[in-house]
């Protein structure tokens, strides 16, 4: 039996590097936000793109081996305490890999990853649940990828990923 897990080891080890990425770094990330953006601006460690009319910041910390998308949702003034709930109720089961946050006077939807092991598709579908956060804001507060009803969001939500995989295929 032992040898049998040995030898299946060896033969699934190099079956599992083919399909392997190679690490993320600011450079291959940027490729991939061009290739979703083409209009996307990077100034410095920041990248500004749209996806769908949404504006969003993508910052890379390659020192810290972190990445952070933002997408600005209004302004933090005159948040009301079921508003905050909502979106803690949010973070904990509908918001998926994107989160609600507040910093800087302002409501926020994040998606936070460490950058190396990072791969395209979960870094493009953080974008999309991150895009989701802002639209459902006030409504379903939801990353849109997960729901458990007989809704239109599902489709939208994989007609959206597949469009912006295929924009960045290649990469």
């Amino acid at each position: 039996m032992r040898i049998l897990m040995i030898c299946l080891t060896m033969l699934a080890s190099p079956l599992l590097a083919q399909d392997s990425e190679p690490a993320m770094t600011g450079a291959r990330m940027n490729s991939i936000l061009l290739a979703i953006d083409p209009e996307a601006v990077q100034r410095g460690i920041t990248t500004e793109l749209t996806i769908d009319d949404v504006p969003i910041m993508v910052i890379v910390d390659e020192p810290s081996d972190r990445m952070r998308a933002m997408v600005p949702i209004r302004s933090a003034d005159g948040l009301e305490p079921e508003e905050l709930q909502r979106m803690m109720q949010a973070n904990f089961d509908t918001a998926l890999d994107a989160r609600y946050a507040v910093a800087q006077g302002r409501v926020w939807g994040v998606f936070i990853h460490p950058l190396s092991p990072l791969e395209r598709e979960q870094l493009v579908s953080g974008l999309i649940q991150t895009v989701n956060l802002a639209r459902s804001y006030g409504q379903a507060y939801t990353g849109g990828a997960q729901h458990f009803g007989g809704g239109d969001s599902n489709g939208i939500y994989r007609d959206l990923l597949e469009e912006l995989l295929k924009k960045g295929e290649a990469l």
